[in-house]
């Protein structure tokens, strides 16, 4: 484990909801990562003002102000480098980033997904779990790769599916996990537990070494 809580970068665009999650996990004594800067890309991101309430540095960074993703995700990385972030978080961050950026923090920026990956990568996720007919729903947190949702999964919680749910009754469910999930995929990463091989996650001290699977109430 490092002798020092890792600054970690939270990355958002909206409501930021994981975002608070993880900032209240970090929060707990001896929890390995600190949340060090929240970023948006939107100035009415809501989230900005919870982590200002917190006292956490926050930046706005607009896509708007540069020519194109690459300058973007350049300047990104160089806040980045400037605050000493060594960890990073996207928590509904809806910005498509570069290989290049993607590969400059690579097995260091994770992301929580609302489906079971590599099932409904990509958006309206709950409507379309519903559409399939699928017996059970969740969520993935993963380190992230160049392609959309894809990367090595860490952790993983599934949720039932009811007859009457709706779309809104399932994301409320599936959040609640993500909630979970995401703080201890941080916790893992940051107290030096994962490791990638063969895009394959291994987590000291797991039960073989696998991700492990949380199910809700079992």
């Amino acid at each position: 484990m490092s002798a020092h809580p890792r600054r970690t970068a939270v990355l958002i665009s909206g409501r930021g909801s994981n975002m608070a999650a993880l900032v209240r996990a970090a929060q707990a004594p001896g929890f390995p990562a600190e949340i060090a800067l929240v970023l948006a890309n939107r100035a009415d991101a809501a989230g900005l003002d919870f982590a200002r309430a917190h006292g956490i540095p926050t930046l706005v960074l607009s896509h708007k102000d540069y020519a194109d993703r690459v300058a973007f995700d350049a300047a990104l990385d160089a806040h980045l480098k400037a605050e000493g972030i060594e960890i990073v978080c996207l928590a509904g961050f809806m910005r498509l980033l570069t290989p290049w950026l993607v590969e400059r923090w690579r097995d260091r920026m994770i992301n929580v997904h609302p489906s079971l990956l590599p099932s409904f990568k990509g958006l309206h996720t709950h409507e379309r779990a519903l559409e399939a007919g699928v017996r059970v729903h969740g969520c993935t947190v993963h380190f992230v790769r160049a392609e959309m949702d894809e990367g090595p999964i860490i952790l993983q919680a599934v949720v039932p599916i009811e007859p009457d749910d709706t779309p809104d009754v399932l994301a409320d469910r599936v959040l609640a996990q993500e909630h979970v999930i995401y703080p201890k995929g941080l916790e893992l990463l940051a107290s030096g537990r994962l490791t990638v091989a063969d895009e394959r996650v291994q987590i000291a001290g797991a039960r073989g070494g696998l991700p492990p699977l949380v199910v809700p109430g079992v």
